[in-house]
C-alpha cells in the first residue's frame, strides 16, 4: 500500500513525506519532480509556455502511472486534487492523508522557502482557489493531519498509526 500526502503548499508534505519513507523503508515520489522529468522543464515554466490546462494533463499523465507502484510515500503538488481522476487513481492503492496547516503557519513556512513572489504575493494570487482546493482535499482524503503544531516526527507517528489502522 502506498501513502499519499495532499495539501496546501506549506502544510509539510515534503519534510513528512521524507521522513515517513525513511521511517517506513518505503521509496519516496514527488510528483513535481516525476512531472518535471517528463517535461524536462520544471511546472511553472512550462505551464507559462503551453498553458494551465496541459500542464494539467501531465500531471494526471504522471499520477496514472505512479498509482499503479506499491509500497511507496508520495509527495504530491498541491493542485492534484483539482482533477477527479488524479484521486481515483490514487485511491486504487494508496492511503490519502490531507495535510493542513492555519494561515499564519503557512505563511510563516513559506516565508523560509524560496518562492520567487514572496508568500504575501503568493497569498493574494490564490485566496481565490484555497476554499475549492480545500474543499477538494477533505473529500480526498482517507485522514486528515493539522501540522500547525506538529513536528514532522509527530506527523509521523500518526500517519503511521492510521496505516496501522488500515491494515487491522
Amino acid at each position: 500500500m502506498n501513502i499519499t500526502l495532499i495539501g496546501f503548499r506549506g502544510t509539510g508534505k515534503t519534510s513528512i513525506a521524507r521522513l515517513l519513507a525513511e521511517r517506513l523503508g518505503k521509496k519516496l515520489i514527488s510528483t513535481d519532480d516525476e512531472i518535471s522529468k517528463k517535461m524536462k522543464m520544471n511546472p511553472s515554466s512550462f505551464a507559462k509556455k503551453h498553458g494551465l490546462d496541459k500542464l494539467r494533463e501531465i500531471e494526471s499523465d504522471v499520477i496514472e502511472y505512479v498509482s499503479d507502484f506499491d509500497e511507496c510515500v508520495f509527495d504530491t503538488g498541491s493542485s492534484i486534487v483539482m482533477r477527479n481522476e488524479n484521486i481515483i487513481n490514487l485511491k486504487k492503492n494508496s492511503l490519502i492523508v490531507m495535510l493542513t496547516a492555519d494561515i499564519s503557519t503557512i505563511k510563516n513556512r513559506l516565508k523560509k522557502s524560496r518562492m520567487p513572489s514572496g508568500p504575501m504575493a503568493f497569498f493574494d494570487k490564490i485566496k481565490d482557489t484555497l476554499y475549492e482546493h480545500e474543499a477538494r482535499c477533505k473529500r480526498a482524503a482517507d485522514y486528515a493531519i493539522d501540522t500547525s503544531r506538529l513536528n514532522p516526527e509527530e506527523a509521523c507517528d500518526l500517519i503511521t498509526h492510521y496505516l496501522l489502522m488500515e491494515m487491522q
